[in-house]
């Protein structure tokens, strides 16, 4: 099951990063689709599968007591490694380069995964850390619906091509920036 959602997550969030366009920018697509280059947006087109597989595999791992648990740090993974991964490479490259950034999502994806599949494997953590990924999650979920419409002045934010945030980022005759 595990690497099914992973190649879930994979497609989906590839998929994900042309539907803003496709939709002719709307506005409800621009919740779960990637509306414009910035650093946010490739994290949100990795969440936003890795939350609809939610539906799949809380049938399949609820009844593990780390369930909650592996799904907050699944997410707190995608929303690290992606900025770490992407930055990391272009100190050195001083840019962005498409394949480097399109084997960095796909190493991010597995890398979430398995965040989640090893923390539902562990016995089962005490009620402490329950409590404390529904906050977490709360919060990751929050950020995610909240952030596109309302963006922080953040370089994380901002669309490396129009110099602009979320939904103002987006011009349309743009190059990709990976």
């Amino acid at each position: 099951m595990i690497y099914l959602g992973m190649l879930f997550v994979a497609l989906i969030g590839t998929f994900l990063h042309f539907l803003y366009e496709i939709s002719n920018h709307n506005k409800f697509v621009a919740i779960f689709a990637a509306v414009n280059e910035s650093t946010w947006e490739h994290i949100k087109i990795c969440m936003t599968p890795t939350l609809v597989w939610c539906l799949f595999d809380a049938f399949v791992y609820a009844s593990s007591g780390n369930y909650i648990i592996g799904k907050a740090l699944c997410l707190l993974t995608i929303i690290v490694l992606i900025p770490v991964l992407f930055y990391s490479y272009t100190l050195f490259t001083k840019k962005s380069i498409l394949v480097v950034d399109i084997i960095c999502f796909y190493i991010v994806v597995i890398c979430s995964n398995l965040v989640f599949n090893y923390i539902i494997n562990l016995n089962i953590l005490p009620f402490i850390y329950v409590y404390l990924s529904c906050i977490l999650l709360f919060i990751e979920i929050g950020a995610y619906m909240f952030l596109t419409f309302n963006p922080l002045k953040h370089f994380i934010f901002e669309d490396p091509i129009s110099h602009k945030y979320g939904l103002k980022g987006h011009t349309e005759n743009h190059h990709h920036k990976h």
